[in-house]
């Protein structure tokens, strides 16, 4: 050190403090990462945030595991989404398995005109949990304008990924934040993260989902209401099409178990490790445009796929009503 001039004591003492800093970042990456993923959050999702948990879309996939695990740890259960037997099938279930009270709400989100019966259907409960679940895709990867029905299909998903999750939040929010506690989960999607071609629609929905849990957080974090917006990648449901569960694609139970996990640790969240380092892959690691390429790539390939398939079946379906025709005419 004596030795060395002005200029490479300079450089010295900047190389020093670089690494010394980068140490300290992935050391405190580590341990919140720890802190996250190993220890989790403890007992913060529990009846004493309110006796009753509400979860919209309660009857498949994600929603039904999200009721399932909030009435075993205790809550009431308020289910809503569109058929009354699916309904009554998950209140059944649970009261049997969980012993806990239940009550359903049979409204289709893809109204407008709903929130009145909704607003009804809560009246003079305590909620301390909301999961803002329902949600609507397309049925296949499609260009824009070749979209089926497009006015209607616009329509739809407005009302069912985003004018749900505004209403909702809105009937529930105010009494949340007059008793300084309770939690909203949004669950929006890691095609939200950024654009995805040919599920533009539902990537875009998906983002403003995001963008309005992150934005009411700070509003409301003060007042002891935790908002939180969750962006799983691929979980096996219906939606997804999905039916083996690998590390990378868990069942709707291990991915719900992992999440709840992570509430009041993050207010943005994958949910699930391997999904938080896929999240961290295609957000910081990789350019956007290349995100978006192979986003396009891969939505192209499943959208030729699909109409391969739908014109083999509908050549089938006509040779066997020619083939039918021809038996009644023998």
């Amino acid at each position: 050190m004596n030795s060395m001039n002005v200029e490479e004591k300079l450089l010295f003492w900047v190389g020093a403090f670089t690494v010394a800093s980068l140490v300290l970042w992935v050391l405190y990456k580590l341990l919140s990462g720890f802190r996250i993923w190993v220890l989790g959050n403890g007992m913060l999702i529990y009846p004493n945030l309110g006796k009753w948990a509400v979860v919209t879309g309660a009857t498949d996939g994600i929603g039904k595991s999200y009721a399932e695990e909030l009435a075993r740890r205790g809550f009431a259960l308020m289910l809503i989404s569109r058929s009354q037997d699916k309904l009554d099938d998950v209140a059944r279930l649970l009261k049997e398995q969980y012993n806990v009270e239940t009550g359903t709400i049979a409204v289709d989100f893809g109204r407008s005109d709903i929130y009145k019966k909704i607003e009804a259907g809560l009246a003079g409960l305590e909620i301390g949990v909301l999961v803002n679940n329902v949600g609507v895709s397309y049925p296949y990867p499609e260009y824009y304008l070749n979209i089926p029905d497009l006015d209607n299909f616009i329509t739809n998903m407005v009302n069912v990924n985003i004018t749900s999750v505004c209403h909702m939040t809105r009937l529930v929010l105010p009494r949340m934040a007059e008793r300084s506690k309770g939690v909203v989960l949004n669950i929006s999607s890691a095609s939200g993260m950024y654009p995805l071609p040919l599920l533009t629609v539902y990537s875009s929905t998906k983002a403003f989902v995001d963008f309005f849990s992150r934005g009411l957080q700070e509003e409301y974090r003060r007042q002891g209401v935790i908002i939180q917006s969750v962006l799983p990648f691929f979980v096996v449901t219906k939606m997804t099409r999905i039916r083996k569960p690998t590390l990378d694609k868990p069942t709707p139970d291990r991915y719900v178990l992992s999440e709840l996990a992570t509430v009041g640790l993050q207010s943005q969240t994958n949910g699930y490790f391997p999904h938080a380092v896929m999240g961290w892959l295609t957000t910081k690691l990789v350019p956007i445009d290349l995100v978006i390429f192979f986003g396009a790539r891969m939505n192209r390939l499943q959208r030729t796929g699909y109409l391969n398939r739908r014109k083999m079946r509908e050549l089938k379906n006509g040779d066997a009503l020619k083939n039918g025709d021809a038996l009644k005419n023998d």
